[in-house]
């Protein structure tokens, strides 16, 4: 059975779109818009901005803004890890919530059992991440044969 049709959603929502539109940057070795690049990984537009405004406030990507402005990767392929990624689109603030979920889970946990699971959490998260650490996009891009995509 193909991996690529078992649907596994891998960390929050943004995560996959994230990583789809560093590669498109990566790719295109320049500067590309928000559109095109929701185009190419099958997402909204205005979400993709969103994506990428996250990823621009994390130094990962640059935007330049008016008519012949866009994003394009602030530092090579090569540099930015996957964890990089996940740890930039993980940090949404208290009080709002990933497209499709319910509540973010801030405020107080009100009981024991919540805060003894919000630090089995944390320290999942912690691990994920470092682990993420170990590829680099441009390492993601060499197991990917765009050509046969």
């Amino acid at each position: 059975m193909s991996t690529a049709n078992r649907g596994v959603n891998i960390g929050p929502p943004r995560f996959k779109i994230a990583v789809h539109a560093i590669v498109w940057l990566a790719k295109s070795g320049g500067m590309l818009s928000s559109a095109m690049i929701a185009g190419q990984v099958d997402s909204h537009a205005t979400f993709m901005r969103r994506v990428l405004q996250v990823l621009a406030q994390a130094g990962i990507v640059e935007s330049k803004g008016g008519r012949e402005g866009g994003y394009s990767l602030r530092k090579p392929a090569d540099r930015i890890t996957l964890g990089d990624i996940y740890e930039a689109v993980n940090l949404v603030p208290c009080g709002e919530s990933e497209e499709g979920e319910g509540e973010s889970g801030c405020g107080a946990a009100g009981d024991l059992l919540d805060a003894q699971l919000e630090k089995i959490l944390v320290e999942a998260e912690k691990r994920t991440i470092d682990y993420l650490r170990n590829f680099t996009i441009a390492q993601v891009m060499d197991r990917v044969d765009f050509f046969r995509a």
